[in-house]
């Protein structure tokens, strides 16, 4: 049986700020049926991630195409491979049977063909398809692995945050606070602000977008010093909070947004204060830690189900709204896990 799969593609690699004209949606036949001898598994995608690292896959050159897998350039075009969770339309692989939920690496379009790569048989658990893209996904597993295996928290350590109404940023706050540390984190709307603080019990939020002078702001919050940062920004705020680390802070990159788009806004956080303090820095990828996968899934599931944690999604509705999904995150659009349904099950 053959279907027209509808998918999205850049249009030309984007250096700047992406617009959702740089975006189009495209079509082609698309077969249904595997052919003889083949291992094709046949994917017809429900929910995939938007995500900001994409937009250094779409850039003419980006150091992180070399450097990951994960991140390697797309050209225009070209099927854009994504996080997301899917339905067997059919399989070759014996691993996978028809109906049965997948959940790793599918792509922008209505459906996927994969070879198995970075995919898996999904069990919901009774829990939304959307919680397995986002906070039981790699989001949920990069917030555990930078604050635990990185960060390495102790117990009433002082806990800095940025980006903290993002996919990662509000697990990692909550994660600290369920720990037993003090967590401060930064968003850039007042109601992002009253969220954070109301509903997720982060004990500071403050809207960097009224700040004048993020170092005085960092000392006002954090009067004995950061323990704990787990950046999602770069940028100046990287460089406040470099200024206001303690003795042997740790601090995790996770993801740079405010750099991305912006070569101008490069960090130059003040290196005296790294070695005199013996600051430790270390960037990261969610994939690295694949092997706490068992360990993170236990712990945020019991969480969930007790009521320790709190769903943040952001989910758009159709194929189409996937470029106005994407291009939001460099607005800050976003409260949590910003997700596409593609279609329903």
């Amino acid at each position: 049986m053959e279907v027209t799969n509808k998918y999205i593609v850049i249009k030309t690699q984007i250096d700047g700020k992406p617009q959702e004209s740089d975006f189009e949606l495209k079509t082609e036949p698309f077969s249904l049926t595997v052919k003889p001898g083949s291992n094709d598994i046949i994917i017809k995608n429900l929910y995939v991630s938007i995500d900001p690292y994409q937009i250094n896959r779409m850039k003419t050159m980006s150091s992180s195409q070399k450097a990951s897998e994960f991140a390697i350039g797309i050209s225009p075009g070209q099927v854009i491979d994504a996080y997301g969770v899917g339905k067997v339309i059919a399989s070759g692989d014996p691993k996978f049977e028809k109906d049965d939920y997948v959940v790793g690496i599918i792509s922008w379009g209505e459906y996927s063909i994969s070879q198995g790569f970075i995919l898996n048989k999904l069990d919901p658990m009774g829990l939304p398809l959307t919680y397995h893209v986002g906070l039981l996904g790699l989001s949920g597993l990069t917030a555990y692995s930078g604050f635990f295996e990185i960060c390495k928290p102790k117990k009433g350590e002082k806990v800095f945050v940025s980006a903290a109404s993002g996919s990662v940023g509000n697990l990692v706050g909550q994660y600290a606070k369920h720990f037993g540390c003090y967590v401060v984190g930064c968003a850039g709307s007042p109601n992002k602000v009253k969220l954070l603080k109301e509903k997720l019990g982060f004990d500071e939020v403050f809207n960097y977008k009224e700040e004048t002078d993020l170092n005085s702001t960092l000392q006002r919050y954090f009067p004995n010093g950061i323990d704990i940062y787990f950046d999602n920004v770069g940028g100046e705020m990287l460089e406040a909070a470099i200024s206001n680390m303690n003795m042997n802070g740790r601090v995790a990159l996770c993801g740079i947004i405010a750099e991305y788009t912006n070569a101008g806004k490069r960090a130059a956080p003040d290196l005296l204060n790294v070695i005199y303090k013996r600051i430790t820095i270390q960037g990261f990828l969610s994939g690295d830690y694949m092997s706490l996968f068992p360990e993170f899934l236990t712990m945020t599931i019991d969480h969930l189900r007790t009521g320790k944690i709190h769903v943040l999604e952001d989910v758009s509705v159709g194929l189409e709204s996937v470029p106005s999904a994407f291009v939001g995150l460099f607005r800050g659009d976003n409260v949590g896990k910003r997700i596409v349904q593609v279609s329903l099950d």
